[in-house]
């Protein structure tokens, strides 16, 4: 096992990047704080929008909502998640949620192992080209981090 000296980090000191339009997270303990893990940051989510079904196969996730509500679905069943909640998505899980609000909506996650900071860095990069990618080459991003994610598949 890994040890780390341990770190102290304040969320204005961290850079938020975005990934898609205003959908941004700030990664407050990356994999290498944590001796890989674990990835500890901040989602921001515009009003209606949200992630695409996906699952992570060698990944768990946890999502707790600070401000706002989303609709979390996890498998077959959507959550209601307002301020408060926490929803927790094993791998393996098809999952994705929705701001219901009409306002931005933000939520703290946790991924173990760590590493999903590396994924959102290359998304980022990657939906600032000129043209905008093709689902193929996001499904490709998403693969090569070990996610799937499924295209036309609608949130509810």
């Amino acid at each position: 096992m890994t040890t780390t000296p341990g770190r102290v980090v304040h969320l204005d000191e961290v850079e938020p990047i975005t990934w898609s339009g205003e959908e941004a997270g700030r990664f407050l303990l990356r994999s290498e704080d944590t001796g890989g893990q674990y990835s500890f940051y901040e989602v921001t989510v515009p009003a209606g929008e949200g992630s695409h079904f996906h699952v992570h196969e060698h990944m768990d996730e946890a999502f707790y909502t600070v401000e706002g509500e989303f609709e979390i679905h996890l498998g077959d069943v959507v959550h209601r998640a307002p301020v408060g909640t926490v929803v927790y998505g094993p791998r393996g899980v098809v999952h994705a949620f929705r701001n219901t609000l009409d306002t931005p909506s933000r939520m703290l996650c946790v991924t173990t192992p760590g590493g999903i900071e590396r994924f959102f860095e290359e998304l980022s990069g990657l939906m600032k080209q000129d043209p905008p990618p093709h689902w193929s080459q996001l499904q490709e991003l998403a693969a090569s981090h070990h996610i799937v994610a499924f295209p036309g598949q609608e949130r509810n």
